[in-house]
C-alpha cells in the first residue's frame, strides 16, 4: 500500500540531507516529487536519483521571488497541493562574540524568513486537509555550544508552525514540527568536520545521545511520512523531537 499515493509534495531543499531521504521515500509511497536546491546540476542529479518523475526546481528560499515562482509553477503544472515541507536551512557554529551582522542575516533569511514565506506563497495551493512540515532542530529547545543564531532562527519557525495550525483550522490543514538531532549527513562537512575527524566527532555526539548513536537520513524520513500521512491523521501541532532522546540527556 502506498501511503502517499495521488499526492503533490514540494519538499525545499529535497537535493540532499533529510530532504532527499524524505524525497525518496515519499515518491516511493506515491507522492509526486518537487523538490528545491540552490545548485542546477545537484538538483538535477537528486531528482534523477530520487526518481518516479521527480521534479527539480533551482532557487534559494532566501529570495522572495523564488516562492513565487515555484507556486506559480506548481499551479500551472498540478493545480494543487497536498504536502509542503519547509526544510531547506542553512547553519553555521559561531560563539555570539564572533557571529557577524551577515551571518546572523544569512540564518534567518534562509531558515526563518525562507520559511514564512514559502508557507505564504504555497498554502493557497494546498488542498484543505493537507499538511504542512517545518523543518526545525533540536537547537531550538535544547542549549547547544555556538548554536545561538542557529537556534534562534529555527525556534522561530517553530512558532510559526504552532500558529499556522490554529491559523489553517478551517481548511483543516494539519502543520506539525520535525525536530532533528545529530543525523549523519553531509552537513557534517560543512561544520569544519573532516573525513579524518568525523569517527571521533561521531563518537562524541553518539555519547551525548541516551540512543548511543547519531540519527540517519531515512529515520527522519520515516518520521516525516508519519506526520504527512494518514497514519498522523489526528496529530496537529506538535514538535516530534527525532533526536534519540539527546533532548532528555
Amino acid at each position: 500500500m502506498q501511503h502517499l499515493k495521488g499526492k503533490i509534495a514540494v519538499i525545499t531543499g529535497g537535493n540532499s540531507g533529510i530532504g532527499k531521504a524524505t524525497a525518496c521515500l515519499f515518491a516511493k509511497e506515491g507522492a509526486q516529487v518537487i523538490i528545491t536546491g540552490r545548485r542546477q546540476d545537484i538538483v538535477d542529479q537528486a531528482a534523477t536519483e530520487i526518481g518516479h518523475g521527480a521534479i527539480g526546481v533551482v532557487g534559494d528560499v532566501a529570495e522572495l521571488n523564488h516562492h513565487k515562482e515555484l507556486a506559480d509553477m506548481v499551479k500551472t503544472k498540478f493545480g494543487c497541493l497536498d504536502i509542503y515541507m519547509a526544510n531547506a536551512g542553512v547553519i553555521n557554529l559561531t560563539a555570539s562574540g564572533n557571529v557577524t551582522s551577515e551571518d546572523y542575516d544569512r540564518h534567518f533569511a534562509t531558515n526563518t524568513r525562507g520559511v514564512f514565506f514559502g508557507v505564504q506563497a504555497l498554502a493557497p495551493l494546498i488542498r484543505d486537509g493537507g499538511n504542512i512540515i517545518v523543518t526545525s532542530s533540536l537547537a531550538a529547545t535544547k542549549v547547544l555550544p555556538d548554536h545561538t543564531v542557529y537556534a534562534g532562527s529555527k525556534a522561530a519557525v517553530a512558532a510559526f508552525a504552532r500558529n499556522w495550525a490554529i491559523e489553517f483550522k478551517p481548511r483543516k490543514i494539519r502543520v506539525n514540527i520535525l525536530s532533528p538531532g545529530p543525523v549523519e549527513t553531509a552537513i557534517l562537512g560543512k561544520l569544519g568536520v573532516s573525513e579524518a575527524d568525523r569517527p571521533e566527532f561521531e563518537n562524541y555526539m553518539a555519547s551525548l545521545i541516551p540512543a548511543g548513536r547519531m540519527g540517519q537520513p531515512d529515520e527522519l524520513a520515516r518520521a516525516a511520512l508519519f506526520l504527512a500521512s494518514d497514519a498522523g491523521s489526528f496529530v496537529n501541532g506538535i514538535e516530534l523531537h527525532v533526536d534519540g532522546g539527546m533532548t532528555l540527556a
